[in-house]
């Protein structure tokens, strides 16, 4: 499985404190089936002011940490970014990083806050697309507007984004809303990746295998396959575009 959302390179957001906690999790990802894992750590104004520059050099770090420790795991970064009126900015300024590319655009992890939809999304979605950046929105389903109004994740989609489920959703992890939500998504064909969005061991661990195995039950191997290794893996350029 190829996850392109976690929270791994230590101490510069929420997720790993040190290189201790971010080798546990390597290990954990990699028991769990993940052969390609993107750190994506926040890039959130004001909150984790993290740069192009500090996340490379964390990840360099880790990846030469993994690699002494012999983890079966292949590493590669971007980042997460908070949705805020600095975007376009950042993005004339070559400040924000990407996951790859999708149907000739650049793909960027694009975060909502937790509880709610900002106003102007179709606009900042709009202008992204014509400039050659494909949104991926992360964990809708835990969105606060969206569990009030569900018909705003298809509203998402008609605006152009990509939507990325947490794999811990569809396992129980955020309640039985949120694993409802989910598996809404699933059925409606609203989903077009499946990742962990891994903050640590315990609390917000790994989730891919439980996951992939789920979403194998309930919408077939073919879709858990396409969602968890496909698209992904051509997102990332792990998987050559056919």
């Amino acid at each position: 499985m190829i996850d392109v959302h976690s929270h791994i390179i230590p101490g510069i957001d929420d997720g790993a404190r040190d290189m201790e906690m971010a080798l546990d999790m390597a290990r954990q990802t990699a028991a769990a089936g993940v052969t390609h894992l993107v750190c994506t750590p926040h890039m959130h104004w004001g909150t984790f002011d993290n740069t192009i520059e500090m996340i490379e050099q964390g990840y360099r770090d880790l990846v030469a940490a993994v690699k002494a420790e012999g983890i079966n795991l292949e590493l590669l970064w971007a980042g997460e970014i908070r949705i805020n009126e600095m975007v376009p900015a950042w993005f004339k300024q070559d400040k924000l990083p990407y996951l790859g590319q999708y149907k000739g655009k650049k793909v960027m992890l694009l975060e909502m806050p937790h509880s709610n939809m900002p106003a102007g999304l179709d606009q900042l979605f709009r202008w992204l697309l014509s400039a050659g950046v494909q949104p991926l929105v992360p964990h809708p389903e835990r969105n606060r507007d969206i569990w009030k109004r569900p018909e705003k994740i298809q509203w998402l989609r008609n605006q152009g984004c990509l939507l990325q489920v947490t794999a811990g959703a569809f396992i129980g992890r955020f309640g039985d809303h949120v694993q409802e939500i989910a598996e809404s998504m699933l059925n409606n064909n609203q989903i077009d990746v499946v990742a962990s969005d891994t903050h640590d061991i315990k609390r917000r661990p790994n989730d891919m295998a439980e996951a992939f195995e789920v979403v194998s039950k309930l919408a077939g191997a073919d879709k858990a396959e396409q969602l968890f290794r496909t698209t992904p893996g051509i997102i990332t350029g792990v998987i050559e575009a056919p």
